[in-house]
């Protein structure tokens, strides 16, 4: 008898079905599928057997606590949106800006605990833009917190970031005519170093970091290879935009939660009138020589996450990606009709689901809910598509009314910002001289 067999035999007896599977992978890889009843959970709930199984217990509660360093234009916000969901569901509280710093921990400052409202004190997880500092970050986080952030390829990054700040940040706007070719061409002439929200038009991700973006490692190699251990040795997952759903396969791993904790919907997207289709070779070729560092930075990571997906098992976590596709597909479908679309903001009814818009050139797109519907289902859905602002505004109430806080008087921050101006994507606070 095969030995497969004889261990099943030996040990099968009054077994629950749980237990037999859990046995099956201890005895063999083989490929089994286990019913829900008379139907397939609509989700994967377990590892496909196949595959290689996690190096932990499958019994390994859900980790709940984390911290994403959401960098700015690398599809930040749909991850953030995925935890802000997760931790809803579990109870948990998420670390939220205090209101002087808007929905951003005071960026471009360097974060400071002291940025962190406190009726979201002590949190559990943490998803907001900020400029990462890990002293004050581990004094803020529970000890057993993971580190999580995004990198994106810098060419696509670097067109985005000039689209969407190109009113805010003066670098983008002394270019004629908007043009991003005409600053690629000679970006010294219009970029200031130290000026107002001079880190989006140069090497953004490692400002992000909480390295110095005015670093070049063709000139000092030394640095960026510090600044890769620096991320090395905090970060437990660096995810890559351009393969975003095996990032998420690997993301739900390393925490130990279900594919359904990391369906999404794709949130923050511009309109295809707002971005270039394809970016010209030679354009990203310039865009990644001004953007050395973050392009050293994107290139060292990708190569380490598909070492890590090589770990895994390649073929297991294309399978599960693909498992999150469909799944997500019939998730969207199911709240946003047969055919979901993103919409104009314009063209969105429910006002929860508005996208802000950073100017009159650039549109960002959202889902709307179909008329009529209530209960939760329509909860879950408008949670599943609902934007930043909105969602950060929502959590930050519901967080209040949870600690008792509702009238409490929000405290002064030293140095306060002056009268906020028109709508803007961010807002600085004046910069404090260091060690204060």
């Amino acid at each position: 008898m095969p030995p497969i067999l004889q261990c099943l035999q030996q040990s099968t007896t009054m077994m629950s079905r749980r237990k037999i599977l859990l046995l099956v992978l201890g005895c063999s890889t083989i490929s089994l599928l286990i019913h829900q009843g008379s139907q397939l959970s609509w989700y994967p709930k377990l590892f496909p057997l196949s595959c290689q199984p996690l190096r932990e217990s499958p019994h390994r509660a859900k980790h709940t606590a984390v911290a994403f360093l959401k960098t700015h234009k690398t599809a930040g916000t749909t991850v953030q949106n995925i935890l802000f969901r997760f931790a809803e569901r579990h109870n948990l509280t998420v670390a939220l800006p205090h209101p002087s710093c808007e929905h951003q921990f005071c960026y471009p400052r360097n974060f400071s605990a002291h940025f962190v409202h406190p009726a979201t004190r002590p949190p559990h997880m943490l998803a907001s833009h900020l400029r990462f500092d890990r002293a004050e970050l581990e004094r803020l986080m529970p000890p057993d917190t993971v580190y999580v952030t995004i990198l994106r390829e810098p060419a696509a990054m670097f067109e985005s970031l000039f689209s969407y700040y190109n009113q805010y940040c003066p670098a983008f706007r002394r270019v004629p005519n908007a043009s991003l070719e005409a600053f690629l061409r000679a970006p010294e002439a219009y970029y200031r170093p130290g000026e107002h929200f001079a880190m989006f038009a140069h090497n953004t991700l490692a400002y992000d970091l909480g390295g110095d973006n005015e670093r070049s490692p063709r000139d000092d190699a030394a640095y960026l290879a510090g600044l890769i251990r620096q991320v090395e040795e905090v970060f437990s997952l660096v995810m890559i935009a351009e393969y975003f759903d095996e990032s998420l396969v690997l993301l739900r791993r390393l925490l130990a939660w279900d594919l359904d904790d990391v369906l999404y919907a794709k949130l923050n997207a511009r309109a295809a009138t707002s971005r270039l289709a394809t970016i010209p070779e030679a354009l990203a070729r310039a865009a990644r020589a001004w953007n050395a560092l973050d392009a050293g930075l994107y290139d060292h990571f990708n190569a380490t996450f598909w070492r890590r997906v090589a770990r895994a098992g390649r073929a297991c976590v294309e399978r599960e990606a693909r498992e999150l596709r469909e799944a997500r597909q019939r998730l969207l479908r199911r709240c946003f009709g047969d055919e979901p679309v993103l919409r104009p903001a314009a063209q969105i009814r429910t006002k929860q689901l508005q996208p802000w818009q950073p100017s009159r050139k650039v549109d960002i797109m959202g889902y709307d809910l179909p008329g009529g519907g209530a209960g939760p289902t329509t909860e879950a859905c408008l949670k599943l598509a609902m934007p930043e602002v909105q969602y950060s505004n929502y959590l930050l109430r519901k967080q209040k009314r949870r600690g008792g806080v509702r009238a409490r008087q929000e405290p002064v921050l030293d140095n306060p910002p002056p009268p906020p101006p028109p709508p803007r994507p961010i807002r600085a606070l004046p910069r404090i001289p260091q060690g204060t």
